[in-house]
């Protein structure tokens, strides 16, 4: 079997069709129609059936899409060997990120990063869903996810490192009666007007927590994904949120620890097994990592 048509399977299933993946391939649709039939007759089996105006893998066509991936790997592990006999490891890494977590790493990788010879990083603005995260990594090498505590675990298919666990505070006006606490309880907050984000994204499912601790549903009155609109909001009397730790408090916001909620998200870098492999891939994830370290543990301290 041709490997360049395992890899065009792989893409179909993953960008969900046959023109996505020839976008995606820098292809034409019915080159991909090509190899996709040169791959069955090689395969002895179809790979793909028509399904309305589309099409989806069959069975066969899945178990290949499965395997290619353990053939990418394979082919990136062969060309990575053989790259540290010529050189240190040099290339473009893109890297995608959520707009928080941007702010909080992505500066200090580009420093690191300017020391590494020929090495180059792209980075992307991609403040998606919890569950489009994964779907990212068929664009980036790497992409900075966000989950909060107790979510579920990322899907299977890409390889997880976790980067720090960040904890979100409850966000108040200056005066605000509760702005000189220690720490707020659920309890306090349970009449106050409330800024979330949007439902389906990250922080969603911390307010989740907070209405069940409370008793009572909380009162949204505005929904804003930008946590520094967010912030600018609360710090004008619209409203109390709750917002990450590390970023947060430098629009005049006053941040209140929370108690009695385990209030706080993980930042994890997702990457695919293949694009793993790549050395040059694992020296931006190590310089990654250096960057998140800076901040301490499970407490969440300032950066060191």
């Amino acid at each position: 079997m041709d490997t360049r048509h395992l890899a065009t399977l792989r893409a179909v299933r993953d960008r969900g069709g046959v023109t996505a993946a020839a976008a995606a391939l820098h292809l034409t649709p019915s080159a991909v129609s090509q190899q996709l039939r040169a791959l069955a007759r090689d395969a002895g089996a179809e790979v793909v059936e028509r399904v309305g105006r589309g099409i989806r893998l069959t069975g066969p066509g899945h178990a290949l899409a499965d395997a290619a991936l353990d053939v990418a790997v394979a082919l990136e592990r062969a060309e990575a060997a053989v790259e540290a006999f010529r050189s240190a490891p040099h290339g473009l890494v893109r890297v995608a990120s959520f707009q928080s977590g941007a702010e909080l790493l992505l500066p200090g990788l580009l420093t690191r990063v300017a020391g590494m010879e020929g090495v180059r990083v792209e980075l992307g603005d991609e403040d998606v869903a919890q569950d489009r995260f994964v779907a990212l990594t068929a664009d980036f090498d790497l992409v900075v996810a966000h989950r909060p505590d107790g979510a579920y675990d990322w899907p299977a298919g890409v390889d997880v490192v976790p980067l720090l666990r960040e904890p979100l505070d409850v966000a108040l006006p200056p005066g605000h009666p509760l702005a000189g606490r220690s720490a707020v309880t659920a309890a306090d907050l349970a009449d106050q007007p409330w800024i979330s984000v949007h439902e389906g994204f990250p922080v969603a499912g911390v307010l989740d927590a907070v209405a069940a601790a409370a008793g009572a549903p909380l009162r949204i009155v505005q929904r804003f994904n930008d946590f520094g609109v967010v912030e600018a909001l609360v710090a004008a009397g619209h409203g109390v949120s709750l917002l990450p730790r590390h970023t947060a408090g430098r629009r005049g916001a006053v941040l209140v620890p929370l108690a009695g909620v385990r209030a706080g998200r993980r930042i994890d870098a997702l990457v695919r097994p293949d694009r793993a492999e790549r050395r040059v891939v694992g020296r931006v994830l190590d310089a990654l990592r250096a960057e998140a370290a800076r901040y301490d543990g499970p407490a969440g301290g300032r950066p060191r």
